[in-house]
């Protein structure tokens, strides 16, 4: 049975599963799913259509599911998802996506701490970190164990790859490339996140490997940021080490281009 605080306020629509525990003066809105063990603490106003898997764990006055802030929106109704095991700390707020046919994901054991906010249509992966006041606009990608330093800005539609961190106060207007670390107003690409990979199993020749296609990209005096990316597509042993060539893909994708 889930232990609902008889001041919290929850509408019939809404799905609860067990062991959920729901303290004083939160709101559960209509269509709103939510997993086994999901403890809200109190003052939780979450709205749907969203659903939240098991064990998520939501702090007072986290706002989460309310309509996208797009100017665009028509008041259909659209839809929020979220993973297992996620923590969302004071005041953090996070958007519903705008239209029907899309969605705001939020994936598992994911930190989300005080003030943090992802807009409409944000898609975020597993382990990531949004530290305190930590801004990202709407149509923005967070790879998995990726960390958004406290008050850094992310423009919409930007890409952060997986395994890299953005130092505090950066302002990020272009794609973040996988394993860096991103820092500065604008940001720019510092090195790679070594200790960050080392903390996270990855082997001393993965991380030589990548330190070398950073200089490759970013130090090599008299070669532009594209003829280094194309020498570096060339280059048969970049193509056989899977982190090489996550990062070669990634900025082969990039609409917004990277950051340099």
């Amino acid at each position: 049975m889930s232990d609902i605080h008889p001041t919290a306020i929850i509408d019939p629509t809404a799905q609860i599963a067990d062991n959920v525990k729901i303290g004083p003066y939160c709101v559960v809105g209509p269509h709103v799913t939510l997993g086994e063990g999901c403890i809200l603490h109190s003052h939780v106003v979450l709205e749907g259509p969203s659903s939240f898997g098991k064990g998520n764990e939501f702090f007072p006055f986290s706002v989460i599911g309310l309509k996208s802030q797009d100017l665009k929106y028509k008041c259909e109704p659209t839809y929020l998802e979220v993973g297992d095991y996620n923590v969302f700390r004071e005041n953090c707020n996070i958007n519903r996506s705008t239209t029907p046919e899309t969605k705001t994901v939020i994936g598992s054991h994911n930190l989300f701490l005080i003030n943090s906010h992802c807009g409409h249509e944000c898609i975020v992966g597993d382990h990531c970190i949004l530290s305190g006041y930590a801004g990202v606009a709407g149509h923005c990608e967070i790879g998995d164990y990726a960390i958004i330093s406290g008050f850094a800005a992310l423009h919409q539609f930007v890409r952060v790859g997986e395994h890299s961190i953005i130092g505090g106060c950066a302002r990020v207007t272009q794609d973040v490339p996988p394993f860096t670390i991103a820092e500065g107003l604008p940001a720019v690409v510092r090195g790679i996140n070594s200790i960050g990979l080392q903390r996270r199993g990855f082997e001393e020749e993965d991380v030589r490997a990548l330190r070398q296609c950073y200089k490759k990209l970013y130090l090599n005096k008299g070669v532009n940021f594209e003829q280094a990316r194309l020498e570096l597509l060339a280059d048969e042993k970049y193509g056989s080490n899977p982190n090489l060539k996550r990062m070669l893909e990634f900025i082969n994708s990039s609409v917004r281009g990277c950051i340099r």
